[in-house]
């Protein structure tokens, strides 16, 4: 797991149209619900390096306000802003990790 202070110094998340679209058709998720489990309670993991050094891809787990789990992938650029990638419902796995202490 990393460190949850990572989030503390990001800036601002970056929305692509087509990723926004994807959300919502395939997913059913709102960009809304992903900030909103972004300032809330979550843990976050390291999926795998970037492609660019520095820019590595993470995975966020967390509940919205209505209580929806949702698993949240994103690129943490060099700027200190996040690029979504995807987002949608926790897994079976990915609940149990989230609810481990």
């Amino acid at each position: 797991m990393v460190n949850e202070n990572l989030m503390h110094i990001i800036y601002d998340i970056i929305w692509l149209d087509a990723i926004v679209e994807k959300l919502a058709w395939k997913h059913k998720v709102l960009p809304s619900e992903v900030e909103e489990v972004l300032t809330g309670n979550y843990k976050i993991f390291r999926k795998e390096s970037g492609k660019i050094e520095g820019e590595n891809v993470y995975n966020a787990l967390g509940r919205t306000n209505q209580g929806r789990f949702l698993s949240i992938f994103f690129i943490k650029k060099l700027n200190s802003r996040i690029l979504i990638i995807t987002a949608r419902e926790m897994n079976k796995n990915e609940k149990k990790r989230y609810k481990r202490k």
